[in-house]
């Protein structure tokens, strides 16, 4: 094995030197520290400590976006002497069969992966899942491929800051791949009948509710204590603080109307039939959507009702030196765009259309050097990973339910580097479903804070 090569890098914090001490000693690990604690360079010290003492292999896993931002120029930054090798859809089989100490593949490449011979897993030791909640459905295609491979590899790592953003159900396949149902059993169903209470919600058998019991998370924090790492961003990294908070405003007139017309139309529709979650979503979605100034047809084309929201955001733009502004659908991307074009604003956009090589890495480094005053960017896309702490502003154009996305896009700004106040603002609504969807998104926060609060307790 070669020896490591001189490097000039910073110092671990306390707290990741910490947690280089438990992976060292702990083969099956879940690191539910918050976005923002440096994660991914403790699981580098991990693994290439082991790999310099002739060690195994490492796959990691991880969301598309992150496979050279956070993982390969990590290592290069970090562990230079570690060979790594990036398998995209386009060169996965070539990229495999690379002499390398690790093999970085995207989320969903694992279906692929789960049909290489045993053999060939043979050489590998250490898997790694970042964003683990990308995992925990466990009856999708990813899933299934994640558990049969698992059992190759004797050191398994977790991570995500937000493990269970819609409740402790989302915590049992993620604990599965860990240690093979040792800790929350081998049966979701039997976990989910202890964990949680049923409640019917309309008149067909599959429509039913089920909420996590009280005091449920004390327990499963207890279980699973011995493999997990947690640490809070406030209690690690001494930077200043964000605050967050809503700006509501009032939606024109002839919104309102067109608002409440759908409104009682849908509810109208589904009176009597009862909301499943498939035909509620849809009539909420739709009524965010027109709420945020649009209706869309069948066919996903939209035609705009009203800008207002959009000229709102904007003003909170222009009054901020660098902002985030994070959206949920293709019109308020292109609103949004619009509203910047006719102000003069310098900008830039990260979404699925970001697809050329490197291109994600040139916006990020521009806006970096302070070349755009707004970075226009999609969750899915831009809310992991990336360092953005030229901003000092996370602006919602709508509020969302996915925790994860929420906290995950706030720490892009607030996070190691970041040297000035940071705000994360709203925008809602007033007298629509976007009130309910933000006090939704706080409650879920509140409820994951608990479980994490209770894990940390025990470092």
């Amino acid at each position: 094995m070669r020896a490591p090569t001189k490097r000039e890098v910073p110092p671990l914090f306390k707290h990741q030197q910490f947690s280089v001490d438990v992976l060292g000693k702990s083969p099956r690990v879940f690191d539910m520290s918050d976005p923002g604690t440096g994660k991914t360079r403790v699981e580098i010290e991990d693994f290439a400590a082991r790999r310099r003492k002739r060690g195994g292999k490492a796959l990691i896993l991880a969301p598309k976006s992150l496979l050279v931002s956070a993982w390969k120029d990590d290592f290069a930054k970090f562990a230079p002497d570690m060979r790594v090798s990036v398998a995209w859809a386009s060169n996965r089989k070539a990229a495999m069969q690379a002499d390398a100490d690790v093999y970085v593949v995207n989320h969903d490449g694992i279906k692929d992966l789960a049909k290489y011979s045993d053999t060939f897993w043979k050489s590998f030791d250490t898997l790694i899942i970042d964003e683990s909640t990308a995992f925990k459905h466990r009856t999708s295609g990813r899933s299934k491929a994640a558990a049969k491979l698992a059992k190759h590899f004797k050191w398994r790592r977790l991570l995500s800051g937000t493990p269970r953003s819609n409740g402790v159900c989302d915590l049992w396949h993620q604990v599965y791949l860990l240690d093979d149902g040792k800790r929350l059993g081998k049966s979701f169903f039997g976990f989910r009948a202890a964990a949680c209470t049923p409640t019917q919600v309309g008149p067909q058998a599959n429509m039913i509710k089920w909420d996590d019991k009280e005091g449920i998370d004390l327990v499963v924090a207890d279980i699973i204590k011995d493999i997990t790492i947690r640490h809070k961003f406030d209690d690690c990294v001494d930077i200043p603080e964000n605050h967050r908070y809503a700006v509501s405003f009032a939606l024109p007139a002839k919104v309102q109307s067109k608002y409440d017309d759908m409104q009682d139309f849908h509810y109208t529709q589904l009176k009597g039939t009862g909301v499943s979650a498939v035909n509620g979503a849809v009539v909420y979605t739709k009524l965010l959507q027109i709420a945020s100034g649009a209706v869309y047809d069948d066919s996903d084309s939209y035609s705009v009702v009203d800008t207002s929201r959009y000229q709102l955001v904007l003003d909170l733009v222009e009054a901020r030196a660098h902002s985030i502004v994070f959206f949920n659908w293709e019109h308020q991307r292109d609103e949004l765009v619009k509203e910047a074009q006719a102000r003069g604003l310098t900008y830039e956009v990260i979404d699925g259309s970001v697809t050329r090589k490197g291109e994600r890495e040139r916006i990020v480094d521009a806006f970096q050097a302070g070349a755009y005053q707004v970075l226009f960017a999609h969750p899915q896309s831009a809310g992991h990973g990336l360092t953005l702490t030229k901003g000092t502003a996370t602006i919602w154009a709508s509020p969302t339910y996915n925790l994860e996305h929420f906290l995950q896009g706030l720490k892009r700004v607030h996070r190691i580097g970041q040297t000035f106040k940071t705000e994360t603002i709203v925008v809602v609504a007033e007298g629509t479903i976007d009130e309910k969807v933000w006090a939704v998104c706080q409650q879920k926060d509140a409820r994951q804070g608990d479980l994490l609060d209770l894990l940390k307790e025990d470092l």
